[in-house]
């Protein structure tokens, strides 16, 4: 059997994730706590305890889902997972994914990504930016519509190409509101505002590009142990500078994720882990390639099935 490991990204997070691990296994709560002393902010305390709003903040969401991400992984490599043979990440996953094939540092992924969101987040005011996520039209209505909905003043484009008839747009506010009503009249089943105010993976994001890149360069980055399937075009990177180029890319480009599992189910692989919390990636991948089966890890009952599942 040809196993994946996949790590969600934004949107994954909640209070008290992984709480039953981290009263189990005590290698988990460390985590949290080193995460914690790596950006200077106690992001344990906004994961086990809240407040909400504070965890869902960007530059504390991102960290506290790679952490997450990170434990669960050690977790599952040392009771006995099978290991992949390719990894991929949704949009912020893709840096989980760089600490899990050992190409990041732990410690350095943490700082990263804190600051990965610091940048997101002032590049576009509070209130300026929007994403909605627009379901039952292909990807060339959705596409039209941004392009329709679009000014010279105001951008709007495809943000995340989750899965076939599931595509999440970002912009300016009024472009993705002009966009969602288009995508309605185009016969949308469904196209609303989504309650994320970074419009992340469009061109608004460019800001932070000099940020980031800053960012990566004074990281110690190397070649993953594992091969890692990229956002930006569903491709492996050959030699570090072509991996850094997609993560600065991935930043204003929108997420592959589509085209990402159907070059991971083309290579072979019959069986993907989802190493992060909550199930969003095994319910896209059942839309993209449903002879993928991806299992679960967030809680202990569905780590020890996953690794029974795949050992046998």
């Amino acid at each position: 059997m040809t196993i994946a490991a996949l790590f969600p990204g934004q949107g994954a997070q909640s209070v008290g994730m992984l709480g039953e691990f981290a009263d189990r296994v005590p290698a988990i709560k460390q985590r949290f706590k080193e995460a914690s002393d790596a950006i200077s902010a106690p992001l344990f305390d906004y994961v086990f305890e809240g407040p909400e709003e504070t965890l869902n903040l960007t530059e504390f969401t991102q960290p506290a889902i790679l952490t997450a991400s990170v434990a669960l992984w050690e977790h599952y490599c040392s009771e006995g997972g099978p290991a992949p043979s390719v990894l991929a990440g949704h949009s912020l996953g893709e840096y989980s994914a760089l600490v899990c094939g050992g190409a990041l540092s732990f410690d350095a992924g943490v700082r990263l990504v804190h600051l990965r969101g610091k940048f997101m987040q002032e590049a576009v005011p509070v209130g300026e930016g929007a994403i909605a996520a627009v379901l039952g039209l292909d990807d060339e209505r959705v596409e039209s519509a941004c392009a329709e909905a679009a000014t010279d003043e105001t951008v709007v484009s495809p943000a995340n190409y989750n899965a076939p008839g599931q595509v999440a747009i970002a912009g300016a506010k009024p472009a993705v509101a002009r966009a969602i009503e288009l995508c309605k009249a185009a016969g949308a089943k469904k196209a609303v505002m989504l309650n994320l105010s970074v419009p992340v993976h469009c061109a608004l994001m460019a800001p932070a590009g000099a940020q980031l890149k800053a960012a990566i360069d004074a990281v110690e980055l190397r070649m993953p142990n594992i091969p890692i399937v990229h956002n930006v075009d569903a491709e492996r990177a050959e030699d570090l500078g072509g991996l850094k180029r997609r993560l600065l890319a991935q930043l204003a480009e929108p997420v592959q994720w589509t085209r990402s599992v159907q070059a991971i189910a083309a290579a072979g692989v019959t069986a993907a882990i989802e190493c992060g919390p909550g199930k969003v990636l095994g319910g896209l991948v059942k839309r993209i390639e449903r002879g993928l089966k991806v299992h679960a890890t967030d809680r202990p009952d569905t780590m020890v099935a996953t690794i029974d599942a795949l050992s046998s």
